[in-house]
């Protein structure tokens, strides 16, 4: 029969303790009365081994106690069993580590800007030291805002040897407090001096209005109203036009800095369309999605059912460069903020 120790760790930080987990035998295993276990082990490359005998069947550790030994040393440790007919055989040996001390030193450089509404990166120069005895798993940021308490900052870590991370989820036009720490498994270390960051205003909350659209050969034209930022609100810097087949997933995304686009696309192909402002915040608010039947389709049940019963609409400003706007037919234009079609003059006027 074998066993074999799963890891060796320590309580708390008191490195000086090595403990010896393994995985106990059934009962049913055990062959006998006085069933125990041997637990054999050395520090790496020493060639006599210290046994202790752990005389519960039910037992799963064995704590080794030495206050010499240096933190993160490497220890070979094996497991036997035995009872009162005598011992049985030593599972394999395996390598393990005391306990090491946590990092003493805390990243420098510090550096944070905003890269829109909601986050802001952190970069950061890595520990030094001695890496055998105090390794750096990863590092901890701790950031809170200007009406917020250290005490309650939010925490993330990084994993390895990285020295840049992105924060996400972050208020518009907040001021947060950051720190750097690194971390082992004994815990972290002291933290960094505090560096500061501004988040930049929140993205346009205005979607872009009066969508009109036109199919020419084998090309989508699409024309809308320039969105206008509010006050505490980050300025357009462009548009995001989000395309896709209909019933598939896959989308294409385009971006301009005009308020209009041509996509050249095939006729007989039923499009989805959705066009966001770009700012320094981030996207802003989305469009209602736009259906643009192919060539041989017809207008979809959604804009059928709103339709305006007969009445005189007034006519928003004319747009020359637009000869056939309406989804179902030649000659009409369609208004997406109000979700509704009105015919037109050989002017662009309504009758």
């Amino acid at each position: 029969m074998e066993v074999v120790p799963a890891w060796c760790g320590t309580l708390g930080h008191a490195w000086f303790l090595c403990f010896f987990f393994w995985q106990p035998v059934p009962e049913e295993l055990q062959a006998g009365p006085g069933f125990g276990y041997v637990v054999a082990f050395r520090p790496l490359g020493s060639t006599s081994w210290m046994q202790a005998a752990v005389t519960s069947a039910d037992a799963s550790r064995y704590v080794y106690k030495n206050e010499s030994i240096p933190p993160f040393s490497p220890y070979e440790v094996k497991v036997g069993v035995y009872n009162n007919k005598g011992e049985g055989h030593f599972g394999p040996s395996v390598t393990i580590y005391s306990a090491e001390e946590e990092p003493t030193r805390a990243p420098t450089k510090i550096r944070a800007r905003s890269l829109s509404a909601s986050e802001i990166e952190v970069s950061w120069r890595p520990v030094s030291g001695n890496t055998s005895k105090r390794r750096v798993l990863g590092y901890e940021l701790r950031y809170w805002s200007q009406d917020g308490k250290e005490e309650m900052a939010s925490i993330g870590r990084t994993v390895g040897n990285k020295t840049l991370a992105v924060i996400k989820g972050l208020k518009g036009s907040m001021l947060y407090h950051i720190t750097v720490r690194a971390y082992n498994s004994a815990g972290v270390g002291p933290p960094s001096v505090t560096v500061n960051a501004t988040t930049k205003k929140p993205p346009p909350s205005q979607p872009p209005l009066k969508i009109v659209w036109n199919t020419s050969d084998s090309k989508i034209i699409l024309n809308w109203d320039q969105v206008k930022a509010l006050e505490n609100e980050s300025e357009v810097t462009g548009y995001k036009v989000l395309y896709k087949r209909n019933k598939q997933s896959s989308t294409s995304v385009i971006e301009t800095n005009t308020t209009s686009v041509e996509l050249s696309l095939p006729s007989d192909d039923e499009y989805v369309i959705q066009i966001k402002p770009l700012s320094d915040g981030g996207d802003g608010s989305s469009s209602k999605q736009i259906t643009i039947p192919g060539s041989s389709g017809t207008l979809p049940s959604s804009l059928k059912a709103q339709m305006p019963s007969p009445q005189r609409l007034r006519c928003p400003p004319c747009r020359p460069s637009v000869q056939s706007c309406c989804p179902s037919q030649p000659g009409r234009r369609y208004d997406e903020e109000r979700g509704s079609d009105f015919p037109l003059d050989s002017s662009g006027c309504q009758h």
